[in-house]
């Protein structure tokens, strides 16, 4: 990885523009085996834009939220590939230690997309990520949303 992280600021006026995005990013290179960390409070939009994200990568029927489940696991098929994708939500857990007890090594060290919501909560444990991306509220409903790519991946989608 590429010790020189590369930030990229976005305005997403309304949830299409998530949407769009997601939409986007679902296009890139280099998700066969990627980490993206989703930074931000409580209905910041992480859940709905990786619901968007899953739509794109070609998920059908309910996208839950691993709020509680702590993971849900998607397979799907890119380019005639099976690609797994694993939805994380770490936001109960209230040690990292749990990320470790949990058996979360053997999915990390695989193939496959890794999203993870609050990755703060499991910090010391987790890879290192190719992008984190920060979700900010505004006044207006809108989001800022903030884009650190941290490996050659990450700058892929950034591109």
């Amino acid at each position: 990885m590429n010790q020189t992280p590369i930030v990229k600021t976005l305005h997403w006026p309304d949830e299409q523009a998530c949407q769009t995005f997601a939409v986007s990013l679902s296009a890139r290179a280099g998700l066969q085996n990627a980490v993206l960390y989703l930074h931000g409070n409580l209905g910041s939009g992480k859940t709905t834009f990786t619901r968007y994200l899953l739509q794109a990568l070609g998920v059908t029927g309910r996208i839950k939220s691993p709020t509680y489940a702590i993971v849900e696991s998607y397979e799907i098929m890119r380019e005639g590939q099976p690609l797994p994708v694993w939805h994380f939500d770490f936001y109960r857990f209230k040690d990292p230690q749990e990320w470790e007890d949990a058996g979360f090594r053997d999915i990390f060290a695989g193939l496959g997309l890794k999203i993870c919501e609050w990755p703060d909560k499991a910090e010391g444990f987790l890879p290192p990520g190719d992008m984190d991306m920060e979700i900010q509220v505004n006044v207006d409903d809108s989001r800022t949303v903030q884009l650190t790519a941290h490996s050659d991946t990450g700058r892929q989608w950034l591109a």
